[in-house]
């Protein structure tokens, strides 16, 4: 058996290390990926690897991923999306992945398209010149996409503005997962907890409502909704709860996901105006004053370079952790049962030797492969059996939406906006993302005010 010992361990204690993975979690992680590829953490009751190199990783995901579940973190969130896709393990996941890839096939994207470029020009059409928290306004959009694309559901502004209150509330409390009272805190009548509990009754209200009005009428969409429901009539082994689980599952991570991706590519633009005006120029010869079609993204190539820059520096899924079940041979290191590994896209996507200037934002290194990068060095989507299944859609998605809004409008960071990450389940701007909204006609740039 390889020893731990054959590895750098990160010069911190125990506490000292959970207090930092509490309070920034990213610093932790750069500070173990700075010793090595394959770095033990000192964690109380836990041993824990950070591993950096993408074969690794990659072993971690794919090719070895049977050895591993999702880790205690991600486990936890049971506590709000229950058995879903996104929490599932074994036969569960197997079969309910199956049965909801249908909802994600390619062809199915077309139809998906339409409705996120309604949403995308009804946004651009009610937008006003002035200031806007971009992160806020993202959430909204997505969320409405989503819930017509995947549920054939309008999401109100009002039920909107509930989600996303619930959804800020929950993910506020992230660092209270790392807590070894967490399993007596959450029990106690705390405010923390009541919010936390309020939080998922908002949830499981809105959940709840799709489901009774789509069971109150005799049509039923070709959506995911209606595909889930009929796999409980029809005696697949799934309960109403386990319908719950996945409709929600779907709808948090559906929306959130896609709309941090967006809400730092705004960021980005908005701080190198030579790559905005070259998306701006590719954007008015391609469109014109149309609005773009999923076929138009073949012919938009530098639209696509700025969302895989922009989910290259600021991957919305930022670490992926697992839990070893048995024993697993890891480059220098042999896995043990409980074993923990911390496999991060982060780090992945800002090291120097698989991205020169990495820490740039230049979606130029797009437009041309480069043979030397390897192929598990780009991981926004995860990996193996468990790579996101929405993939196709939001990528669709994040396109289309940065091109039908960026050809009539431009966005300026707010003087005033404090810029920082908050790393939870996903990576979000910490103060939202306020920004002044400008105009532009295509061809034209509007006058900064």
């Amino acid at each position: 058996m390889k020893a731990d010992t054959d590895v750098p361990t990160l010069d911190l204690s125990r506490m000292a290390a959970l207090r930092l993975l509490r309070r920034d979690p990213i610093a932790l992680l750069e500070r173990a990926a700075s010793l090595g590829d394959v770095v033990r953490m000192r964690l109380p009751r836990v041993r824990a690897f950070v591993v950096n190199d993408p074969e690794l990783v990659w072993d971690v995901l794919s090719v070895g991923n049977r050895d591993f579940v999702k880790s205690p973190a991600a486990r936890n969130l049971r506590w709000v999306l229950g058995d879903g896709l996104l929490t599932s393990e074994g036969e569960l996941h197997r079969r309910q992945r199956l049965l909801i890839q249908p909802t994600f096939h390619h062809d199915r994207i077309a139809r998906y398209a339409m409705t996120m470029i309604e949403e995308a020009v009804r946004f651009t059409d009610r937008l006003q010149p002035g200031r806007i928290d971009v992160h806020a306004a993202m959430s909204r959009l997505t969320l409405a996409v989503v819930g017509r694309a995947i549920f054939s559901t309008e999401v109100g502004s009002a039920d909107s503005r509930q989600i996303a209150a619930a959804l800020n509330e929950v993910l506020s409390q992230f660092g209270r997962q790392f807590s070894p009272w967490l399993p007596i805190t959450r029990r106690l009548p705390i405010p923390s907890t009541r919010r936390f509990e309020r939080s998922v009754g908002t949830f499981d209200r809105t959940i709840a409502s799709m489901i009774e009005r789509r069971r109150s009428t005799t049509e039923r969409p070709d959506d995911l909704l209606s595909h889930l429901i009929e796999a409980r009539e029809e005696g697949e082994a799934m309960s109403d709860r386990q319908v719950r689980d996945e409709a929600l599952t779907l709808l948090l991570a559906g929306h959130e996901t896609t709309s941090n991706a967006l809400t730092w590519t705004w960021w980005q633009l908005s701080q190198h105006p030579n790559v905005r005006g070259r998306l701006h120029d590719e954007l008015d010869d391609v469109l014109g004053d149309g609005t773009p079609d999923v076929g138009d993204l073949e012919r938009l190539p530098y639209t696509d370079a700025v969302i895989s820059e922009s989910l290259r520096l600021r991957p919305p899924a930022w670490a992926i952790g697992r839990q070893a079940v048995t024993r697993h041979a890891l480059g220098p290191i042999e896995l043990a049962p409980q074993d923990i590994v911390v496999v991060s896209p982060w780090l992945l996507h800002h090291d120097e030797r698989w991205w020169p200037e990495a820490d740039q934002f230049r979606p130029e290194r797009w437009l041309d492969v480069d043979p030397g990068r390897p192929r598990h060095a780009f991981l926004p989507f995860g990996g193996g059996p468990r790579r996101c299944i929405g993939e196709g859609f939001a990528g669709a998605e994040a396109r289309l939406l940065l091109a039908t809004i960026a050809r009539r409008w431009r966005f300026e960071l707010d003087p005033a906006a404090r810029v920082e990450l908050q790393p939870v389940i996903t990576l979000r701007p910490r103060h939202g993302l306020p920004m002044i909204a400008h105009p532009r006609t295509p061809g034209h740039e509007a006058a900064v005010t």
